[in-house]
């Protein structure tokens, strides 16, 4: 049965709209806020049933059993979604699952990458290349942060994910017997064409800051894309669609 809400006092409504807002309270309850009816479609389509959907004014798609379903007017559905100007609907959905012990030969580590437009961008791209690990490491924009995932595009429900600090990194590489390089505009970086990444892993900083010192002593190597003189840097999310690129071809 499908309720209809009309009141933003609604505990349902307040508290999508607070999971939308605050990173603390999506990581307590392990669950993301989707915006938009294709996220949803490509979340039913990888195997994953939402908990709660809220509808402008009438359901659009049929939904599993057990899903709680609620219709409201336009002007509430945007004062509930993270989004501007959402048209719907809007859903909760548990964070996706991933084997960390799982074989990986193809890794794009995102070091201190805070925009999520770009984070989500080189999910969607990783995934659609075959990269099998994006790993976000230190101060990254929020995986499950609502513009994050509308910008994989439903991405962020096929393309396994670890969001670890260095340390781990380190730990999952060790583990998977994969050599870390860094891209970095440095005398010692070398052009990644002349570079078999065919298993390994690859960080790629900020476009402000770059990667860390840290993150770079601890790198086996250092490439760099060929660029026009006068060219200082590219996008990060650019930058790793060339890198991963290299490391599938």
């Amino acid at each position: 049965m499908t309720l209809r809400l009309t009141s933003r006092r609604n505990p349902v409504l307040t508290r999508i709209r607070a999971l939308g807002a605050d990173a603390a309270a999506r990581r307590e309850a392990g669950v993301l806020v989707g915006d938009g009816i294709k996220l949803l479609r490509e979340a039913l389509a990888a195997g994953y049933t939402p908990e709660t959907v809220l509808w402008a004014e009438e359901a659009a798609l049929p939904l599993p059993e057990g899903v709680a379903q609620y219709v409201l007017p336009a002007e509430l559905l945007h004062w509930v979604s993270p989004l501007k100007n959402s048209p719907g609907p809007v859903f909760t959905i548990s964070f996706p699952q991933w084997d960390a012990g799982a074989p990986a030969k193809t890794v794009l580590a995102l070091e201190g990458v805070q925009d999520p437009g770009n984070v989500g961008t080189v999910l969607r791209t990783a995934n659609a290349l075959g990269v099998d690990v994006v790993a976000l490491v230190g101060s990254c924009a929020d995986l499950w942060h609502p513009k994050t995932v509308r910008a994989t595009m439903g991405a962020v429900f096929r393309q396994r994910t670890l969001v670890t600090d260095l340390a781990g990194l380190l730990d999952f590489l060790e583990a998977q017997e994969l050599p870390l390089y860094g891209a970095a505009l440095s005398p010692e970086a070398r052009d990644v064409r002349r570079v078999d990444l065919r298993r390994a892993c690859v960080a790629v900083g900020s476009e402000g800051q770059g990667l860390s010192r840290e993150l770079l002593g601890r790198c086996q190597g250092q490439v760099i894309l060929p660029m026009e003189p006068g060219s200082e840097s590219m996008n990060a999310a650019v930058a790793a669609a060339l890198l991963m690129w290299q490391m599938c071809r």
